[in-house]
């Protein structure tokens, strides 16, 4: 084994062994993926990577975890960055999103609301949009400035259980391959260490398998950005920012993780309805839209 990679080949193994054996456990107990269950199961799977590489790096390898896996609060611009960036990256792709056929911009909301028509009733239906319409901002600014505050805060603290593993230890232990290699190699490990909650219908619920696929195409995608905001900051703290920022933009409506577009466009495919269409996959990743009735 490369002395080199020995450290992250080790971080990996423990990672991936406790996080697998924390689902199988839960679920060989007899866990179910419902709330709130899975959401108890989801949260501390996040924080297995911390916890590995602190007994890594400070209990097997005897190192400090501070300075050498970029534990800094000292603030620079690229913090807000960090916190800003999901916020661009929605509207920009809102913008170019409604560039392809059959997208339209609903202030209405109607996307949000088709959403829920399987699981409430058309009065409550009903309710829920009073509601709605009865705030003093609309819905969408209201959710934008709740995921901006869990962003920094309580998303913070879980995206920095899987950054000082991702961003922190692994970063560090594979910098010698260079910037692209390494956060494509961080970024294939990390979206197939989401297997076993995918599977069980963790964020695209009605296709996990093709979930598993579509989480390390995004993690990939996802990757480079973090490890640059990381590096420029020269703290671990502000990948932790992007990633709760993403995260709390993802709980408010799942634009990054849509399933609803996900399962129209498996459905199209076992059709044979993307042969002209070689931009469906990488729509689903990056766009953030409601899609018209057509198909």
């Amino acid at each position: 084994m490369n002395k080199k990679s020995k450290k992250a080949v080790i971080f990996i193994g423990l990672t991936f062994l406790l996080s697998y054996l924390l689902v199988f456990v839960y679920l060989a107990l007899g866990g179910k993926w419902i709330m709130p269950g899975s959401l108890i199961i989801a949260t501390s799977y996040m924080f297995v990577p911390m916890i590995v590489a602190i007994i890594v790096q400070k209990v097997m390898y005897k190192e400090s975890l501070k300075e050498p896996l970029g534990i800094s609060f000292k603030f620079n611009r690229w913090f807000m960055v960090a916190w800003f960036l999901p916020v661009t990256i929605a509207f920009a792709t809102l913008g170019v999103s409604l560039l392809f056929p059959g997208v339209e911009y609903s202030p209405e909301m109607a996307g949000i609301f088709e959403r829920f028509e399987s699981v409430l009733s058309q009065e409550q239906l009903e309710q829920m949009k009073t509601q709605a319409a009865a705030y003093p901002l609309h819905p969408f600014w209201i959710g934008l400035l709740q995921g901006l505050l869990a962003g920094i805060t309580i998303n913070a603290v879980a995206g920095f259980g899987e950054e000082l593993g991702w961003r922190g230890l692994l970063q560090k232990e594979l910098g010698y391959l260079g910037f692209w290699k390494s956060s494509i190699v961080i970024g294939f490990i990390w979206g197939v260490w989401h297997a076993p909650i995918i599977l069980q219908g963790h964020n695209y619920p009605e296709h996990p398998q093709a979930g598993v696929l579509m989480m390390i195409v995004f993690t990939l995608l996802l990757s480079p950005i973090f490890s640059y905001v990381r590096l420029k900051a020269k703290s671990v703290i502000a990948a932790a920012i992007i990633h709760g920022s993403l995260n709390a933009k993802n709980t408010g409506d799942g634009s990054l993780y849509h399933t609803e577009i996900i399962s129209k466009i498996i459905n199209k495919i076992k059709n044979g309805q993307t042969r002209d269409d070689p931009l469906a996959h990488y729509q689903t990743v990056l766009l953030r839209y409601r899609e018209g009735k057509t198909n």
